[in-house]
C-alpha cells in the first residue's frame, strides 16, 4: 500500500485581525442560502456516473437508451441519473414523437465540465 506524504499545515502566528478586510469580504460573502445551493451542485458533480453523461452530453444531445449503450449501464439507471441531473438544471430535454434526447442547459455547464477537467488534468 502506498503511504501518503504527511505534511502540516502551517499556523498563522499572527495576533491582529485585519478588520477592514474581514468586513470588507463579509459584506462580499453570498447569502447563506446561494452558498448551500452552490454546494448541492457541486454534490451533483461528485458522481462518476452523472460526469459521464454530462461528458457524454458535451459532444452531441442523446436519448437515453443510447446512453445505456455508452456507458453499459440500464436504461433504468441512467433515467435515475438524467432526473437528478434536470431537476438541477445541469440537462434538458426535447421530443421529438416518442423520442426524449438530453443535451446540457447551457454554456455554464460547459464551462465547469471543462475548467474541472483542466484543473486535474494539469
Amino acid at each position: 500500500m502506498e503511504q501518503k506524504e504527511q505534511f502540516e499545515m502551517p499556523v498563522c502566528e499572527c495576533k491582529h485581525v485585519h478588520e477592514e478586510l474581514v468586513a470588507s469580504l463579509k459584506e462580499q460573502t453570498p447569502d447563506e442560502t446561494v452558498l448551500i445551493r452552490l454546494a448541492d451542485l457541486f454534490k451533483i458533480f461528485g458522481d462518476p456516473t452523472r460526469i459521464k453523461i454530462l461528458y457524454a452530453l458535451l459532444e452531441h444531445e442523446m436519448c437515453v437508451c443510447d446512453i445505456a449503450q455508452l456507458l453499459g449501464m440500464t436504461q433504468s439507471s441512467i433515467s435515475h441519473q438524467l432526473r437528478i441531473l434536470k431537476q438541477s438544471s445541469l440537462v434538458k430535454f426535447r421530443r421529438d414523437g416518442k423520442m426524449v434526447f438530453y443535451s446540457l442547459a447551457d454554456q455554464h455547464v460547459m464551462t465547469i465540465l471543462s475548467q474541472g477537467f483542466e484543473h486535474v488534468t494539469e
